[in-house]
Formats: structure tokens, C-alpha cells, sequence
């Protein structure tokens, strides 16, 4: 099921979608850990200046790749690699879309717990 939101890159609406997929899509795609990677992005971010990205390299590559796995699942017209995604904005504020990125991530994972409860009970009975 997974949950969606529409978040504003470059005054053009983009459809994100959250679902218990992605940690399997990003880990075959990128071969890594997305939970770990999430993690390490939330941490570098809450150091930076947010009117300037202090990212590394590496932390901006992975913030690309978290958000253009999360669109094309949502919308399967995204273009097949980051870079052509990408392609199609001008620059952005990892400040400003990563926050909504994660909270989209949390939503989904309470979802998630919820339902595992909820089933946990049922079978209980």
C-alpha cells in the first residue's frame, strides 16, 4: 500500500511514495542500506546551514538517490536513472525537501508497526 505526498521541487509538484518496497528497491538498485543511509542524512542535515548545502559528496548522492527511488515509485514515468530525473529541475534545497522526505518515511514506517500489532492481536484471538 505505502503512503504518497506531493512535495514542491522548482514550483512543479512531485508525487513521492513510501512503502515497504523501498528498503528492498534502494538496496538492489544501490546495493545499501537505506535505513542506515536515511540515518546519516538526517544527522549531516541537522548540522548544516540551510540556506547552503555543507553536504559531502557522498551524503548529496545518496539524498539523489533516496528521493528518485521514493518518485519513481510513486510515478513510473520518472525517468530510469537519477541523473535524467534530476535533469529535469533546476537547482533545489536539500534543506527544504530531505525534512519531507523523512517525515513521508516515518508516516509510512508507523503505518507499518500498526499494522503488524494489529495482526499480532488478530492471531492472538
Amino acid at each position: 500500500m505505502g503512503m504518497t505526498k506531493d512535495i514542491v521541487i522548482d514550483d512543479k509538484p512531485v508525487r513521492f511514495r513510501a512503502s515497504a518496497a523501498i528498503p528492498r528497491i534502494y538496496r538492489i538498485k544501490f546495493g545499501r542500506d537505506i535505513y542506515r543511509d536515511l540515518a546519516s542524512l538526517e544527522k549531516a542535515t541537522q548540522k548544516g546551514d540551510k540556506k547552503e548545502s555543507n553536504l559531502d559528496l557522498v551524503n548529496l548522492e545518496i539524498f539523489e538517490n533516496i528521493a528518485w527511488i521514493m518518485a519513481k515509485h510513486a510515478d513510473p514515468k520518472v525517468p530510469d536513472t537519477p541523473e535524467e530525473w534530476l535533469d529535469e529541475f533546476n537547482t533545489f534545497s536539500i534543506y527544504q525537501v530531505l525534512p519531507q522526505l523523512i517525515e513521508l518515511w516515518g508516516l509510512n514506517m508507523q503505518t507499518t508497526i500498526q499494522a503488524k500489532k494489529n495482526f499480532t492481536r488478530l492471531k492472538e484471538k
